[in-house]
């Protein structure tokens, strides 16, 4: 095949992987949508969206189910495109928020805030995603810092073990904080935890909406550096770009959006691990047709989790992050297996 050729299948492989996986997509929403307590029909959906639901449809749509999915998809897409800039500046495959201990660092914000606040409903819980946020972030600063050699800049390798490193520490310190909570407050932090998602509210999804998309579009912008990272440094340098700096901006991105993400919808993990994977394979190494597949394959893996958590165990709930993990933990483990074709 000539390179016009090759040029114009792989065109038409990106766009069919697209639209299915917007299909994908749409049929996972759904059926979120209709699965519940309450079960609504399709049909019954789209009446209740166009505004002439009965009075249960409209509650369980638009109080109950709409918001928890939007706060879904949000944080599903948000996972993947951190996973994968993670992936892209450390140059490592088993890289994600997870490993880095940012998943660690906002339960540890979480539970700081419970020790202090015994309160965790009403208006007091809205200070909630903050403290996670904050822990995240704290712990992804560390991490940074006792990664970065002077001479040598921001280390990929050290960056990884380094945040096994801490989140470690930091899981440990959370552990001592919870074993001084009651019975009610810390069935309430295990919840939360766990990634369960019940109970999420206009108010979060708003909260999350501009995070995701400001630091969406902002790593979109930065994909072809990304391209650049994956061929070493020396490439870079000799192109006259500075990969430190660079990677400090797209890291700080990427903890900003998986900080945001975890702090709305839990200790959500692997899908920063297993979208960016997904993706490549589906679409190629070049990140700015990865970047949106790998937020879509996040869509669909966490607004399925919910959805199979909230009506397989009918009438018990399990929560997103645990259905994540249960698929998640097979697929790493097979990259473990097959980490000498691991880059």
């Amino acid at each position: 095949m000539t390179p016009e050729q090759v040029a114009k299948a792989r065109s038409r492989r990106i766009w069919l992987v697209s639209v299915l996986m917007t299909a994908v997509a749409l049929l996972v929403i759904g059926i979120g949508l209709n699965t519940g307590k309450l079960p609504v029909s399709p049909s019954g959906v789209i009446r209740t969206l166009l505004g002439n639901g009965t009075a249960a449809e409209t509650m369980a749509l638009y109080d109950i189910r709409l918001p928890r999915i939007l706060v879904t998809i949000l944080a599903g897409a948000g996972l993947g495109v951190a996973g994968m800039v993670f992936q892209g500046v450390s140059r490592n495959a088993l890289a994600d928020p997870g490993i880095l201990g940012i998943n660690n660092g906002a339960a540890f914000g979480l539970m700081i805030y419970i020790s202090f606040f015994v309160d965790t409903g009403g208006q007091t819980a809205l200070w909630i995603p903050l403290f996670a946020f904050g822990g995240g972030s704290a712990v992804a600063a560390a991490v940074f810092l006792l990664s970065y050699d002077r001479h040598r800049g921001l280390l990929p390798m050290r960056l990884i073990l380094v945040g096994i490193a801490v989140a470690a520490g930091v899981s440990a310190a959370t552990l001592i904080l919870s074993l001084r909570l009651d019975e009610d407050t810390y069935a309430f932090a295990a919840r939360w935890l766990a990634g369960n998602v019940w109970g999420r509210e206009w108010i979060h999804v708003w909260a999350l909406f501009p995070w995701v998309l400001a630091a969406g579009i902002a790593i979109y912008t930065q994909s072809a550096k990304l391209d650049l990272y994956a061929l070493g440094d020396e490439l870079v340098l000799g192109l006259g770009q500075k990969p430190t700096r660079g990677r400090l901006v797209l890291l700080a991105l990427a903890v900003a959006l998986s900080c945001a993400c975890v702090a709305i919808a839990g200790g959500i993990g692997f899908i920063g691990l297993a979208a960016p994977h997904i993706a490549r394979k589906l679409v190629g190494p070049q990140h700015r047709y990865a970047l949106p597949i790998a937020a879509l394959v996040g869509v669909n893996i966490l607004v399925l989790a919910d959805t199979m958590g909230r009506s397989l165990f009918d009438p018990n709930d399990i929560p997103a992050g645990i259905m994540v993990a249960a698929l998640g933990g097979p697929y790493f483990l097979y990259l473990l297996l097959r980490k000498k074709n691991i880059r």
